[in-house]
């Protein structure tokens, strides 16, 4: 009788074990059938609200041979980033997609610290960066194959980045211009066999309008979602490839928007619009600050990208100039709320 209670016992424990998982995975999903791995875990896609989805926290542009570099004064780094967060924060901003690389100074660890400081959801991301010269390749990315290297990437998807426990929310390569070479195939193959497995986005630092048409035709090759592909820097190409490309359902990435160009970014929405192509647009300022090492001491340098001050160009200046031509409040929520939960959603 005792041995039956007992077993009775574990039957009911082990269901409620089970039901809790299954809560706990709807509530993830959410009502809209999603969500995003932020560096503090799974959120309901409904919880994403306004997101930029190309921006930078710390890029170090001179490289280094570690994954996801460490920090010796992280305080510092805290104590300069995080007012422009908490700001961007108080423009209604909810979600940023930080778009760093392996190798080019991704800091897992001040993005989590900062994402918990400023109460704003902050996506990181696996995956390599081909572009400038393959400059920011580990050498291991010449010798492994397309697998392989989906592999690797989806260790950290699966166990954390560098044994940090905090997970990757979406895939950033980066390819050069013109026709893709071979190993730029292989880095975009590779994201494609990770996409499949995981169902994350992939977002592609591109150079031009050539290098995303071989980006479309090996996506059509290997059968992949053209919804999962974002163009990073369509804003390098012509308002007829943008159309294209989004009419075959690309993802058209204009990240660049800054204080110096309004009009030209003004242009490219515009034509977009005329197209009905608003539902395929996604913006951001690509901003951020770059690792200035001077001996032993850390200095942080913003981006010389033509933004006196980061993240607030879109919501100072050039949302109040779209409204002036006509664009509403709907087709902004589309662009900042909307785009982004159909791009970056991951699908159980």
């Amino acid at each position: 009788m005792l041995n039956t209670d007992a077993m009775k016992f574990k039957i009911v424990l082990l269901a409620l074990v089970l039901m809790n998982f299954i809560a706990a995975g709807i509530f993830a999903q959410g009502k809209d059938g999603g969500y995003i791995m932020t560096v503090n875990g799974a959120i309901a896609i409904e919880e994403m609200g306004k997101t930029l989805t190309h921006e930078h926290i710390v890029t170090n542009f001179v490289g280094t041979d570690h994954p996801n570099q460490p920090f010796e004064d992280q305080e510092k780094a805290i104590e300069v980033i995080l007012p422009y967060l908490l700001y961007l924060k108080s423009l209604g901003f909810n979600t940023l997609f930080e778009c760093t690389p392996s190798y080019i100074g991704k800091n897992v660890d001040l993005l989590k610290a900062l994402s918990q400081s400023s109460g704003l959801n902050i996506v990181t991301n696996t995956g390599y960066y081909a572009a400038v010269d393959k400059k920011y390749l580990p050498e291991h990315a010449y010798k492994d194959t397309a697998e392989e290297l989906a592999e690797r990437w989806l260790s950290e998807w699966e166990g954390g980045i560098s044994h940090t426990g905090i997970r990757p929310g979406f895939i950033k390569l980066g390819v050069g211009s013109g026709a893709l070479d071979s190993t730029e195939q292989k880095i975009v193959k590779a994201g494609m066999v990770l996409s499949k497995k995981t169902a994350m986005a992939m977002a592609v630092h591109t150079g031009d309008g050539a290098a995303m048409e071989g980006q479309y035709h090996l996506a059509k090759a290997n059968n992949f979602d053209l919804n999962k592909l974002i163009w990073v820097h369509a804003q390098n190409a012509t308002d007829d490839e943008r159309i294209r490309m989004a009419e075959k359902g690309i993802w058209i990435s204009l990240d660049g928007i800054n204080e110096t160009k309004l009009e030209e970014y003004l242009s490219m929405i515009s034509k977009l619009k005329e197209r009905s192509l608003l539902k395929r647009l996604l913006l951001s300022h690509d901003d951020g600050w770059s690792v200035e090492q001077n001996n032993d001491n850390l200095n942080l340098k913003l981006f010389g990208n033509g933004n006196s001050k980061p993240y607030r160009t879109i919501s100072e200046k050039l949302v109040q100039r779209l409204f002036k031509i006509g664009f509403t409040q709907d087709q902004m929520d589309l662009i900042f709320v909307e785009n982004p939960k159909k791009a970056m959603a991951i699908q159980n």
